[in-house]
C-alpha cells in the first residue's frame, strides 16, 4: 500500500460511520482486490478494523484508532487532503514539502512495532512519468495555483495543435485537474467547459474579475464530465481483426475507445470496434502493420490504402539515369 492511499484509506474511514469495499474502491481509484488487500494490511498491522455484512453493513474503524492529526497546521492538512497525487505530481504542484511535513510529524506520532524496518520511503521510489516524454514546458501547476485559489478570471495565451499558432483566450477556471500524468485547466469559456494543457498555455495573466462558473457546477463535476465526454466522443466506428499477439498493444494504446466483441474470437484474432474523433486519426493503427485488419467502413478503407500507396511512393527506390 503506498503512503498516499494509506491516509486516505484512513480519513475516509474516520469520516464515515460504515462505508463498503465498493465506495472504498471507487473514492480511491482501485480495484476492489486492491481495497481487501489494503483493508487486510491494516488488520495485521493491528488497526480495529471491522467489517460487517448485510444491508446496513460495511467497513468501520474504532474512533480515535487513526493517525494522529492534531500536530497538523491547517496548510499541512491542506495538502494532505490532496488524495491521489504522485510525489511528482505533489513537487509539480508546490505540495511536496507540507506534504511531507505532514507525514513525517504522523509517522513520528505514531507508535511503532517494527522498529528493525526500513523506513518505506528508503525502499521504494515511484516515478509515474511516461518513458521517453520530453521535458514538459508552458506553464507549471504550482505557478497557476495561486491565481487559481483566488478565483480570478485569467486571460491565456494557448498553442492548440489544431490552430496555426497561439490564441489568446479568457476562461473562467474550476481548478486543475491531473489526469494520466498531464495537468489540465479545467475552466469555461463562454459558458462552455473545456479542458486546457498546461504545457500548451504559454502565458496567463489574472484578469481584475472574479470568475463565473455556472451554478452548481464544481470542478470535480465538470472535470468527470469532460473526461466521459473526451473518452465516448468519436465519429467514426472501425470494424477489425487484430492478431492475438497485438491485443493488449492495441488496448493500452486506445484504451475505452477499444471494445472487444467476445463472440468474435478466434485462436489468432481478436474482432473488434475501434472508435476515432476523426477519419484522419485511422493513422493510428499504420504501426500495427498487418496484425490488424480493417474491415470497415469502406472510408475507413480507402484512407488507410492512400495513407500507405503514399507512404510506399515516399520511400520507393529513386530510379537510376
Amino acid at each position: 500500500m503506498t503512503p498516499d492511499r494509506f491516509f486516505s484509506l484512513m480519513l475516509l474511514l474516520e469520516s464515515r460511520d460504515a462505508v463498503t469495499t465498493q465506495e472504498l474502491a471507487s473514492a480511491l481509484g482501485v480495484s476492489l482486490r486492491t481495497i481487501t488487500r489494503d483493508l487486510n494490511w491494516l488488520r495485521d498491522a493491528g488497526l480495529p478494523v471491522a467489517a460487517q455484512r448485510g444491508r446496513l453493513g460495511g467497513v468501520t474503524m474504532l474512533p480515535g484508532s487513526g493517525p494522529d492529526l492534531t500536530r497538523l497546521t491547517p496548510g499541512e492538512r491542506d495538502q494532505l487532503s490532496l488524495t491521489g497525487l504522485d510525489e511528482k505530481q505533489r513537487a509539480e504542484l508546490g505540495a511536496s514539502v507540507d506534504s511531507r511535513r505532514a507525514l513525517s510529524k504522523i509517522v513520528a506520532a505514531q507508535s511503532r512495532g517494527d522498529h528493525e524496518l526500513l523506513p518505506l520511503t528508503d525502499v521504494v521510489h515511484v516515478d509515474s512519468r511516461p518513458w521517453r516524454r520530453a521535458r514538459a514546458s508552458g506553464t507549471t501547476p504550482a505557478a497557476l495555483i495561486g491565481a487559481v485559489r483566488r478565483g480570478r478570471r485569467l486571460r491565456i495565451e494557448y498553442d492548440s495543435p489544431r490552430e496555426s499558432g497561439p490564441r489568446e483566450l479568457v476562461v473562467d477556471p474550476y481548478g486543475l485537474l491531473a489526469k494520466a500524468g498531464v495537468w489540465y485547466l479545467v475552466a469555461d469559456r463562454a459558458r462552455e467547459p473545456r479542458m486546457y494543457r498546461l504545457e500548451r498555455i504559454t502565458t496567463w495573466e489574472e484578469v481584475d474579475r472574479p470568475r463565473r462558473i455556472r451554478q452548481g457546477q464544481t470542478l470535480a463535476s465538470v472535470a468527470a464530465a469532460l473526461v466521459d465526454q473526451w473518452e465516448h466522443r468519436h465519429a467514426i466506428e472501425v470494424s477489425a481483426t487484430i492478431d492475438q499477439t497485438q491485443i493488449e498493444r492495441a488496448r493500452r494504446i486506445f484504451g475505452l475507445r477499444l471494445v472487444r466483441d467476445d463472440q468474435e474470437e478466434s485462436g489468432t484474432g481478436h474482432k473488434v470496434t475501434i472508435r476515432f474523433p476523426h477519419l484522419e486519426d485511422v493513422r493510428a493503427l499504420l504501426p500495427f502493420g498487418s496484425a490488424v485488419t480493417v474491415h470497415g467502413p469502406t472510408e475507413a478503407r480507402a484512407h488507410l490504402r492512400d495513407l500507405v500507396t503514399s507512404l510506399a511512393h515516399h520511400y520507393a527506390p529513386t530510379p537510376t539515369p
